[in-house]
C-alpha cells in the first residue's frame, strides 16, 4: 500500500507510480484528476461468466442445478437465444460489470463474435470463450460448426487490443473424448487458455464413474488436458489426490462462491488448494445462477467462506482474495504479463474505490475495508487502457437508459 502516491498514464500503459510530489514535479500532465479519499487498485478480473444470461437474471432462482438448467435455462435458451439476445445481454451485463469495478472478464457463452464486438465497442478487455458442447445450439449444429466458429473468432480478433480468445469446451460430460482432444491440439497451436466445468457438482462425479469408471479429472489427465493452460471452473468435489494433480500439472481453479452457494453445488476446498501452491482466481458465473456480476461482493463471500469451510479464520485473508480477484485472474487468462496489478509498464487498468463512506470508517486498514465493507456502489471511476469508462458512477461509453429499456424488452417477451 503506497499514500499519497500518483499513476502517471502514456498512451495506454502505466508509465511510472510515484509519490505525488515527486511526480508533479516529473510529468506535465494533459488531464489531471485528484482522488484523496479514494483507493486506487487494479481492475478486477472476473475469471468466469456467462455474461449474456443476464438477460436471465431471477427468471428461475432456487432450484437445484440439473432441474435450473434442464427445465428452465436450456429450453429458455434454445427459443430465445439469438445475435441480439447476446448482444442486449452481454452489454447488460458489461455495464453492470463495469461499475462494480471490473476490467476484464472471461465468457463463456454462444455468439461470441457479438459478445466480442459488444466488449470491445463498451472498451472493456475481455477473454472471448470459444464454447464447444456435443449438441446442437443456436451457435452451432455439431463439432466441425463449433470448431470452424471458434476459428473464425479467434482470427477475427486477434489483434484486437483488448480481446483475446480461449477454447471453451462446456464440461467433460457435455463435451465428447475426441473433441476434447483435438480442441486441446487446437489451444496448443493457437497458444490461447481453455476454460471448462469441471467437478461442479456430485451428481457429475457419480455420472463419470458409471459411465467411465473415472472421475473427471482423471480421464482429463489421461487426455493431456490438465496443465497451466486449463483453468478448472468451480472445482467443488476435490479428493486430496485430486489436489496433488492439480499442482502437479499447474492448473488453475476458478472459484465462483456465491453461484455454488445458491445452487448448492459444494464448496471449493479453497484453503487446501493454496496452501499446495494452486492459482485460485475469482468469477461470479452468470447472472441467471449468482444473480450478480459484483465482484466485491464475490471477494468478501469467498474470504467468509474459506474460513468457515476450512475452520481456519486466518484462510482467504483479504490481501489474498484481492489477488483472487486481480492478478491470480490475469494468470488464469494468460494475461499478467499486461494486467492484473498496478506496475510501471503495465496496461492501465485500474479502479478508484471512495473509503470516505462511513460504512469505510475508521479507516485502519484499506485492503480489509476494499474486502470486508466496501460494496459497489463506492466504486466512483474505472479505466481500461489509460481510457476512463466510468466517471463519478456515471458509464460513459454505455447508454445506460438504452441498457434498461432493452432489458425490459427481454422481460415482456419471456
Amino acid at each position: 500500500m503506497f499514500e499519497n502516491y500518483a499513476i502517471a498514464i502514456n498512451e495506454g500503459k502505466i508509465l511510472a507510480i510515484q509519490p505525488m510530489h515527486i511526480a508533479k514535479e516529473k510529468y506535465q500532465a494533459h488531464e489531471e484528476i485528484e482522488l484523496g479519499s479514494h483507493a486506487l487498485l487494479p481492475g478486477f478480473i472476473n475469471s468466469h461468466t456467462h455474461a449474456a444470461m443476464c438477460l436471465f437474471r431471477g427468471m428461475a432462482d432456487d432450484l437445484p442445478l440439473t432441474e435450473w438448467l434442464n427445465d428452465h435455462i436450456w429450453p429458455a435458451e434454445q427459443r430465445w437465444v439469438s445475435p441480439t439476445f447476446v448482444e442486449d445481454g452481454t452489454r447488460l451485463a458489461v455495464a453492470e460489470m463495469l461499475r462494480s469495478g471490473t476490467t476484464c472478464f472471461a465468457d463463456m457463452y454462444f455468439f461470441a463474435n457479438e459478445a466480442a464486438e459488444v466488449a470491445s465497442a463498451a472498451g472493456i478487455r475481455s477473454v472471448i470463450g470459444l464454447i464447444v458442447i456435443d449438441f446442437p445450439t443456436a451457435w452451432a449444429s455439431d463439432a466441425d460448426e463449433y470448431l470452424l466458429k471458434a476459428g473464425q473468432v479467434h482470427h477475427k480478433f486477434r489483434n484486437t487490443a483488448l480481446v483475446s480468445t480461449a477454447f471453451a469446451p462446456h464440461s467433460p460430460y457435455a463435451v465428447s473424448e475426441q473433441l476434447l482432444l483435438q480442441i486441446n491440439t487446437l489451444a496448443e497451436e493457437m497458444d490461447i487458455p481453455i476454460l471448462m466445468h469441471i467437478h461442479e457438482t456430485a451428481g457429475e462425479i457419480e455420472q463419470s464413474l458409471e459411465q467411465h469408471g473415472k472421475r473427471p479429472l482423471e480421464r482429463l489427465e489421461n487426455l493431456g488436458l490438465l496443465s497451466p493452460r486449463l483453468l478448472a471452473v468451480h472445482m467443488t468435489q476435490v479428493e486430496e489426490d485430486e489436489i496433488e494433480l492439480l499442482s502437479r500439472y499447474g492448473v488453475n481453479v476458478g472459484h465462483c462462491p456465491e453461484s455454488n452457494l445458491k445452487l448448492a453445488s459444494g464448496f471449493c476446498p479453497v484453503n487446501k488448494l493454496q496452501k499446495a501452491g494452486i492459482n485460485i482466481a475469482l468469477g461470479t458465473d452468470g447472472a441467471a445462477s449468482n444473480n450478480d456480476l459484483d465482484m466485491l461482493g464475490e471477494m468478501r463471500t469467498a474470504a467468509l467462506l474459506a474460513k468457515g469451510v476450512s475452520g481456519d479464520c486466518r484462510a482467504a485473508d483479504a490481501f489474498t482474495v484481492l489477488e483472487m480477484a486481480t492478478i491470480n485472474g490475469a494468470r488464469a487468462l494468460g494475461l499478467q504479463h499486461c494486467v492484473g496489478s498496478l506496475l510501471k509498464g503495465k496496461q492501465a487498468d485500474f479502479i478508484a474505490i471512495d473509503l470516505s463512506e462511513i460504512e469505510s470508517q475508521p479507516l485502519y486498514n484499506p485492503i480489509s475495508q476494499i474486502v470486508y465493507t466496501a460494496n459497489r456502489n463506492q466504486v466512483s471511476d474505472v479505466w481500461v487502457a489509460g481510457k476512463q469508462l466510468l466517471r463519478s458512477r456515471e458509464l460513459l461509453t454505455i447508454n445506460e437508459n438504452q441498457v434498461k429499456l432493452n432489458a425490459a424488452k427481454w422481460r415482456e417477451k419471456f
